[in-house]
């Protein structure tokens, strides 16, 4: 040891020093200089902050921020030049007490560090679903929440829900295996939060943003699906998990397993797109992962729907799981599109549907565009058809494995493809950016597809346009189609005429009530006539421009070019 020092004469040892170690042990002035460097210690190593305001919170990464935020110069990606047509949109509230809605996101009560992630989002003031969703889950509600899509719901409950959960990770999220030590044994991922969303595409899409809010927060988000593989997802599930999103095959899959996934710490339950999973099948595994043995049943659970519709199947999900005293949030008429994107409706003979898709995509301006078909066996001819004339095209739908879905999704995203084939459903709640043109090659049979369909574009306040093909086949959604072009202000083409509505504009309401055995009251109950008197539709995006025309020769039921007027000039 130091304490003895051998001396120059061999064989002769020097007595032993005296050492002080108070020094060793006395506070030291962080700026006062430390001696000679003694290299770097984990110990000295960035480490999470604590103030009385804030909690635990990590530092600032500026390398991490990067990665997730993107540059500070890059153009805000959300709000468009009408944003503030939103606001013009007629929102219902019903609820034992109606939280008061907020005008900026200061006057949320938000943890101080998840107003800096919004800020880093570029997000300047909340969207009308998020002025009144965010109060209402603060103040610990649970909720019914109906709004057009692209209306900015999923930051309406990541935003309130992370920050209540932001400062408090090491208090109330489960142990999680150390890094820094070897084989330490499985552990159970017990989430905070559940997030069930009814596509791959979607969950995805979800977890992105849940990386950008939980940014300096501590807590650990991740996101299984079927399609891949479920060892790899199990792997990142035993690192720790606080926020797990997932759609609800694979999620009933681990929580069967046992020892994968437990639900008894979870705080918050949110079901977005409610009424999609309903279509698709899934009411019996939201109900089993809602009634799931081990999950948390005290009172300080919150459960959250987010839906397109008030449809009577969504309605006896919520009286089923939500608290008496749940909030109901009803953003503009149930199944409405915007004024911002522009509707062309083409008459297309069904043998001359491609060329005239090719006509269309080669006279319009470059664009982003999203073409929707109804069958997969379409969505892959389409795709050759288009490739081998030269288009950079890339196609989507259920059939394609997980791995070229998401390189379509990518191609797409980035430009690379900017033309994208795609069945409804494989599509359905996709968010991607400057998607500028809608093209349904096949038009669906009830309209609240169709508004889902168009809803791609225009998204917060953006423009868009959408263009559809028609012929008799389609026959069946033309009076609801005309009354949504009516609605929105939209020209009508002359082959349609004859499906407008006599007298005043009207919309089927809501399923009744009675039917369901739930009076109508103020009492966060439902409220039927309340609702509006919207039919139960998608709801579409509000917002689109755009400028493309149809080329000539399609077909004899109507215009063969979309009318100048209305191209949203």
């Amino acid at each position: 040891m130091s304490a003895l020092i051998l001396a120059d004469t061999v064989g002769a040892w020097v007595p032993r020093q005296a050492y002080d170690y108070d020094t060793y042990t006395a506070q030291r002035d962080p700026e006062l200089p430390r001696g000679e460097p003694t290299g770097t210690w984990f110990a000295s190593s960035a480490r999470y902050e604590w103030k009385e305001e804030f909690g635990d919170v990590a530092p600032r990464d500026e390398r991490l921020e990067k990665m997730l935020f993107g540059d500070e110069n890059d153009e805000p990606s959300g709000a468009g030049i009408d944003f503030s047509k939103l606001f013009t949109l007629k929102v219902d509230i019903e609820g034992v007490k109606k939280p008061e809605p907020i005008l900026h996101f200061t006057d949320a009560g938000i943890h101080p560090v998840m107003l800096e992630n919004i800020k880093l989002c570029k997000y300047e003031q909340p969207t009308p679903i998020q002025r009144y969703c965010i109060p209402a889950i603060n103040q610990g509600y649970d909720l019914l929440s109906c709004a057009q899509t692209g209306s900015g719901k999923t930051a309406a409950f990541l935003i309130p829900i992370l920050s209540k959960l932001m400062g408090k990770a090491k208090r109330l999220a489960a142990p999680r295996p150390n890094p820094m030590v070897g084989r330490q044994g499985a552990y159970t991922a017990e989430p905070l939060v559940l997030i069930i969303a009814p596509t791959r595409e979607l969950a995805t899409q979800i977890f992105d943003e849940c990386r950008r809010f939980c940014y300096r927060s501590m807590l650990r988000p991740c996101v299984v699906y079927g399609g891949a593989d479920s060892m790899t997802q199990r792997l990142e599930l035993t690192k720790g998990c606080d926020v797990l999103v997932g759609t609800p095959g694979r999620l009933i899959d681990f929580l069967e397993r046992g020892r994968i996934v437990s639900l008894k710490r979870v705080k918050f339950i949110v079901v977005d797109e409610a009424d999609e999973m309903l279509d698709l099948g899934f009411e019996p595994q939201i109900r089993k992962i809602l009634e799931v043995s081990d999950c948390n049943q005290d009172d300080d659970k919150q459960v959250m729907m987010f839906s397109a519709t008030f449809q009577k199947p969504i309605r006896k999900l919520a009286s089923d799981f939500l608290a008496d005293d749940f909030v109901q949030i009803k953003v503009g008429r149930i199944g409405s599109t915007h004024h911002n994107i522009t509707q062309n409706v083409i008459w297309v003979d069904e043998h001359k549907k491609k060329q005239a898709l090719y006509d269309l995509l080669c006279t319009a301006p470059p664009a982003r565009t999203l073409i929707f078909v109804n069958h997969k066996r379409t969505a892959d001819a389409l795709d050759d058809y288009l490739y081998n004339l030269k288009l950079p095209t890339t196609s989507i739908h259920g059939d394609r494995t997980q791995r070229e879905r998401e390189d379509a999704l990518i191609a797409f995203r980035s430009g690379k493809c900017p033309i994208m084939i795609a069945t409804g459903v494989a599509a359905r709640g996709l968010d991607i950016k400057n998607v500028m043109h809608i093209i349904n090659y096949d038009l669906v049979l009830n309209i609240d597809e169709y508004i889902h369909r168009i809803g791609r574009t225009a998204r917060i306040g953006n423009h868009g346009l959408a263009t559809s093909f028609f012929n008799d086949s389609n026959s069946d959604i033309a009076p609801e189609l005309v009354k949504i072009l009516l609605e929105t202000d939209q020209e009508i083409p002359q082959f349609l005429e004859q499906y407008k509505p006599e007298g005043e504009l009207t919309f089927e309401e809501p399923d009744s009530d009675a039917e369901n055995n739930a009076a109508p009251d103020a009492s966060g109950g439902f409220g039927g006539d309340d609702w509006g008197t919207g039919d139960t539709t998608g709801g579409g995006d509000d917002w689109g421009t755009g400028d493309a025309t149809g080329g000539d020769g399609w077909g004899i039921g109507g215009d063969a070019v979309a009318n100048d007027n209305a191209r949203g000039r």
